[in-house]
């Protein structure tokens, strides 16, 4: 598997959308809306074909499924980077590699993007959310068509009292020598090269 996007949920969107900016000094472009989950995004295309999204409930939309992905509906307090999603080729035959609450897969579209993605029944990935969601594009990619924001992701640092587990199950599905796992309290930080030098999301 492949390291797909990175996600920073907010309360708001403007609250997602202001922390991102602030702490890379990029714009994010457009985004679109998630009828399933009733949350609506914004993103921004990074090197290498990965892009950054930023997300939250769109206010006044009932979701057609709780509860909601990424944990959305308990999140509160500041903008953070609180998720991260990884690509299958075939996710229906690697299912069976992931940590258990991962295995479910729902099927999902936005425009004219349709793919497949494990969203555990409670909305809460593995590992406190820190274990990453995986998805199976069904066609067109996005991060393949935004246009560049000048931003490449250098380091992503996982941080879990369980890390040496974490490692681990992430050893199972996915190699990438941008990520890291430590032993500490939950939480994730981003080490980007910007056009204003090098910035930290988190």
């Amino acid at each position: 598997m492949r390291l797909d996007h990175l996600a920073v949920l907010g309360t708001s969107l403007e609250e997602a959308v202001e922390h991102v900016e602030t702490s890379l000094g990029v714009a994010l472009g457009p985004g679109g809306k998630h009828a399933r989950y009733g949350t609506h995004n914004r993103l921004m295309g990074l090197e290498g074909g990965l892009y950054l999204e930023a997300i939250a409930i769109e206010p006044g939309v009932e979701p057609q499924e709780r509860p909601r992905w990424m944990d959305l509906d308990r999140f509160t307090g500041p903008a953070q980077l609180a998720n991260w999603i990884i690509r299958s080729e075939d996710l229906a035959s690697e299912l069976s590699l992931l940590p258990e609450p991962s295995q479910r897969i729902v099927e999902l579209d936005r425009g004219d993007l349709r793919w497949r993605m494990t969203v555990p029944k409670d909305g809460i990935l593995p590992f406190g959310g820190m274990f990453p969601s995986v998805l199976q594009w069904m066609g067109r990619m996005p991060g393949d068509s935004f246009a560049s924001s000048g931003c490449a992701l250098k380091r992503l640092t996982i941080s879990h009292p369980h890390g040496d587990d974490l490692r681990a199950a992430l050893g199972r599905v996915l190699a990438d020598d941008r990520i890291s796992v430590e032993i500490g309290a939950i939480g994730m930080v981003a080490a980007f090269a910007t056009p204003t030098g090098q910035r930290v999301l988190q």
